[in-house]
């Protein structure tokens, strides 16, 4: 019975993961690339060369509100392991693969090739597994765009919207925020500034480097399911900055 019951409650969840339409709102996510390299790991330049000095981005996902009301039962019958394979780790919720992992919903270059140029700079990877920005995209469209409800040219044209509409850089350099070796900011002057220059508040998130300081590496805003504004944000995102932040020199 209680396998049953758990097959039963996988097929479930399954068709709710391929429901794009059911999800609640977009976290546009920015990454500072200096942030991004300035770790123990490094980073890697893609093959159009080094990247400018702006928040990149790096990805518009998807995202439910909360977990739906099932997941509580679907993951005491399942297990963690079957459980977190459908709806993420650290009981994150959200939708992804929708078309699956097949080669039939992979991204082509024709249907984005008036937007390459445009993606390469907004959209570079900084990965050292590849220095070919295109799988980078490939990648996000497979695991977030799928669920989109949007055809791969409009993903990724909104995004790009996204970013020359709200300049992250711009918008904390007039507030004197700017890269530096040396400098720090406090976290509520960062999302103040933020806040101000969007209208809306946006999620933070920092990791550490080489040394082990806190520094200031993606800004979440939240975005409507068309993914053409900005939105007071359904979930507030835990931080993992410190009080000072750096924006070290890329």
């Amino acid at each position: 019975m209680k396998l049953a019951i758990a097959f039963g409650l996988l097929l479930s969840l399954l068709a709710v993961s391929a429901a794009a339409e059911r999800f609640d709102f977009f976290y546009f996510v920015q990454q500072w690339p200096g942030s991004y390299c300035d770790t123990w790991r490094g980073c890697c330049f893609p093959d159009s060369g080094k990247p400018a000095a702006d928040f990149g981005i790096h990805g518009l996902w998807p995202n439910y509100a909360q977990c739906h009301g099932r997941y509580g039962l679907a993951r005491a019958v399942l297990g963690d392991d079957a459980f977190f394979s459908i709806v993420g780790r650290r009981g994150r919720c959200w939708p992804q693969y929708c078309g699956g992992d097949y080669d039939d919903n992979a991204l082509r270059p024709w249907e984005i090739r008036d937007l390459i140029a445009s993606l390469e700079r907004s959209w570079p990877t900084l990965s050292c597994k590849s220095g070919r920005s295109f799988e980078f995209w490939s990648y996000e469209w497979k695991k977030h765009g799928t669920c989109s409800n949007l055809e791969p040219h409009d993903y990724f044209a909104r995004a790009l919207a996204l970013k020359a509409a709200h300049n992250l850089t711009a918008i904390l350099a007039g507030a004197g925020i700017v890269p530096s070796a040396t400098e720090t900011y406090s976290v509520s002057s960062v999302s103040d500034a933020i806040t101000q220059g969007t209208g809306f508040t946006a999620n933070l998130d920092c990791n550490r480097d080489a040394d082990g300081e806190s520094q200031l590496y993606q800004v979440f805003m939240c975005v409507d399911r068309e993914a053409k504004r900005l939105i007071d944000c359904p979930l507030h995102k835990r931080s993992k900055c410190s009080d000072q932040v750096k924006l070290p020199l890329f």
